[in-house]
C-alpha cells in the first residue's frame, strides 16, 4: 500500500479541499488532540481530547488551516507502522467529524537516534524539536508563520514552533505537560510568546481566533 511520504520518509499528507494561506494552527497529536499513550497504534486506544474537536473546528470554520505534526518513534524503533498509523489517523478524523472538524495537512516523522534501519537518525531535521514539519507544511499551505501558533504538551514542541519561526506556542499540561511546563515557558521571550493554559481548550484565546486574519 503506499503512504504519503517525502522522499526523506516523512508522512506529508494534505488533504485536497485544505484551507490554504495565512496564518495555521499547528497541533502536537498525543497528548494534546488525544489522550496521551505511549506509542499509540490500536485504534481502541484512542480517546480524543475534551474540546479538541471544538477547537479544530472553530480554526476551521475561520478558514483556519489546522495542521497536524507527530513525532512517531514507535514506528522508527520498530513497534508498529505506517498501516497502524494511517489506521488511527482515520479513526480519530471519524471521531473528530461529527463536530465539523478536520486537519488540513498531517505530517509525522518516524526517524529518531535509537531507530532501525532507514529510520536511524542521530537528530532528523523533522523531528521535533526541529521545525522540519512545520517547514515543510508552511510550503505547502502558503503559511504565514509569523502570525501561527502551536499548540504542544511537550517542551520540544513549543521549541520547534520557535525555531520555525511562529509568533508562539500555547503550552498545555495535559500529556506530558506537567512535567515539561517550567521549560516550555523559559522558551518565551520578546519574539515568541509562550503561554500556559490546562488544556487545548485555551487556544480559542490564541489571537488566531481574536479576528478574522485572511
Amino acid at each position: 500500500m503506499a503512504y504519503p511520504l517525502d522522499a526523506d520518509g516523512v508522512w506529508c499528507e494534505v488533504s485536497p479541499s485544505c484551507n490554504r494561506g495565512g496564518p495555521a494552527l499547528f497541533l502536537d497529536r498525543d497528548g494534546v488532540v488525544v489522550e496521551e499513550v505511549d506509542y499509540l497504534h490500536r485504534v481502541e486506544d484512542i480517546a480524543v481530547c475534551a474540546t479538541a474537536a471544538a477547537v479544530i473546528s472553530a480554526a476551521n470554520a475561520n478558514a483556519v488551516p489546522v495542521v497536524l505534526v507527530t513525532n512517531q518513534a514507535g514506528i522508527g524503533r520498530g513497534y508498529y507502522g505506517w498501516a497502524e498509523f494511517r489506521a488511527v489517523q482515520e479513526a480519530i478524523q471519524s471521531a473528530l467529524a461529527p463536530e465539523g472538524a478536520h486537519f488540513d495537512a498531517v505530517y509525522a516523522c518516524p526517524h529518531h537516534r535509537d531507530g532501525q534501519g532507514a529510520f536511524a537518525h542521530p537528530d532528523h531535521p523533522a523531528r521535533k524539536p526541529n521545525p522540519g514539519m512545520l517547514q515543510r507544511a508552511a510550503m505547502a499551505l502558503d503559511i504565514d508563520m509569523a502570525r501561527s501558533w502551536l499548540v504542544g504538551d511537550r517542551a520540544g514542541d513549543v521549541e520547534a514552533a520557535r525555531r520555525a519561526g511562529l509568533a508562539g506556542a500555547l503550552h498545555v499540561l495535559t500529556g506530558y505537560g506537567q512535567a515539561e511546563r517550567a521549560a516550555a515557558l523559559a522558551l518565551s521571550g520578546p519574539r515568541f510568546d509562550v503561554r500556559g493554559a490546562a488544556s487545548i481548550a485555551g487556544a480559542l484565546t490564541l489571537p488566531l481566533f481574536a479576528r478574522a486574519q485572511r
